[in-house]
């Protein structure tokens, strides 16, 4: 039997409740518990930043779809309740996130964003002069970048370091001779930066916070994809020192392979410790066993988001794509919105465990195949609940697993791993 217009009607009100999006604080479908359990990384860092004297750095990580972005939102407004004044910076804003990066073009770019939500708070710049304009002359002054011929300006550098990697580049190679000098400009103007915002709340005292985010979206792509990685580690701990800025207290959100590391990095940063969201824990401590209070909060979400999907679905179908997608609240949200365009028939409704399994199928071709080194590993990491992070030159395959979410990261009391649902019969059946 045809879909009625009515069913064709609420299939599509609920594709669209399931897009993926920021949420504000106070947004009626945020579910607290997702991410507030024993421990709350947004409490413990606001409480660390408030404690902070003299500017600090804060760490925040988790892979994609454990709700960052909405989890620095509320970061912010608790900031704020606190009394400090909190800029957010999106990184992939202004920086080209797909090559590899270095300290001077992202600590342009951050000081550029800081700049530029400084001026849309105040409507100025300290000096006058914000830090795009102010890069422009030290580049042509003290770098002399002569292949720019003198005509480079600020709007030409912010595009550019976003959108052209060959002159992303340029900056990289010419500014390498002149690191402690660019360092020091950008720290001197992020320091002139705080006390500027600190004159125009009338506290000489204020804290000012920047929370940068979408670090953790910087990978490579095809061959390039091992040296982003290595370039992302280089940064955090090779220049680990040139990240903290004086008065500024700064939180980065960085990628989940390198919180395996944070006590190395963080240790560089006075002491910074990174504070990780993880997937939904959709199975019992180290193991397959399904946990129902963690397969209920799942179902929670979706009722917040439509509270009709019952209609849709039968409860032992959603729990199966709950189960497939490894508690990641985006995957859950991406498969059943896979499943919904494929309905033809109005007597299929509510779908079952049978009519689930294409849109499984679909994302699991999306991680395959799987080189046989690398399925040994996953092998390792099914049989221990551990990262099997041997040496560290195996760094980038380990951040290639959970950039792509291979492997899931959990918390039942403690951090444990396994590899994602849709890739069990893969991985087990390698010998």
């Amino acid at each position: 039997m045809p879909l009625t217009q009515s069913t064709r009607d609420e299939l599509k009100k609920f594709y669209n409740a399931l897009v993926d999006r920021v949420l504000e604080p106070g947004d009626p479908v945020y579910i607290a518990q997702i991410n507030q359990g024993a421990t709350d990384a947004v409490e413990e860092i606001a409480t660390e930043v408030d404690w902070q004297e003299g500017g600090g750095i804060c760490l925040f990580t988790g892979q994609r779809g454990t709700g960052k972005s909405t989890e620095l939102k509320r970061l912010k407004s608790k900031l704020e309740g606190l009394g400090a004044v909190v800029f957010y910076a999106d990184l992939s804003e202004y920086l080209l996130l797909t090559k590899e990066v270095e300290i001077s073009d992202f600590l342009i770019s951050i000081a550029g964003a800081f700049s530029e939500q400084i001026e849309k708070s105040f409507g100025g710049s300290p000096g006058d002069r914000g830090y795009w304009e102010r890069l422009t002359q030290f580049l042509q002054s003290n770098v002399e970048l002569k292949e720019f011929g003198g005509t480079i300006s600020g709007i030409t550098l912010k595009a550019a370091l976003k959108s052209d990697p060959d002159f992303k580049l340029k900056v990289q190679q010419s500014a390498r001779g002149h690191i402690a000098q660019l360092v020091q400009d950008a720290h001197e103007f992020m320091s002139e930066a705080v006390n500027y915002v600190r004159t125009k709340v009338g506290d000489p005292d204020a804290k000012v916070v920047l929370l940068v985010d979408s670090v953790e979206r910087i990978r490579g792509v095809g061959s390039e994809a091992m040296m982003v990685y290595e370039s992302v580690r280089n940064l955090f701990f090779g220049h680990a020192e040139h990240l903290r800025i004086p008065l500024l207290h700064v939180v980065y959100t960085i990628p989940p392979y390198l919180s395996v590391l944070a006590s190395g990095a963080g240790s560089l940063m006075g002491g910074a410790v990174a504070r990780r969201l993880v997937s939904t824990h959709i199975f019992v401590d180290r193991c397959r066993i399904e946990d129902p209070a963690g397969l209920d909060l799942m179902r929670q979400v979706i009722t917040a988001r439509y509270p009709r999907w019952p209609n849709i679905f039968t409860a032992e179908a959603m729990n199966k794509l709950a189960v497939s997608s490894g508690g990641d609240l985006r995957e859950f949200f991406r498969l059943i919105r896979l499943c919904l365009p494929a309905v033809r028939d109005e007597t299929s409704l509510p779908l079952d465990i049978a009519a689930v399994k294409p849109a499984e199928n679909a994302a699991r071709n999306e991680m395959l195949p799987i080189p046989a080194n690398h399925l040994a590993w996953l092998k390792r990491i099914t049989q221990t609940h551990d990262t099997c992070l041997e040496t560290d030159d195996d760094l980038p395959t380990l951040a290639h697993f959970l950039d792509n979410r291979i492997v899931l990261n959990y918390r039942n009391g403690r951090d444990w791993y396994d590899v994602h649902p849709l890739l069990r019969d893969v991985v087990d059946a390698y010998v």
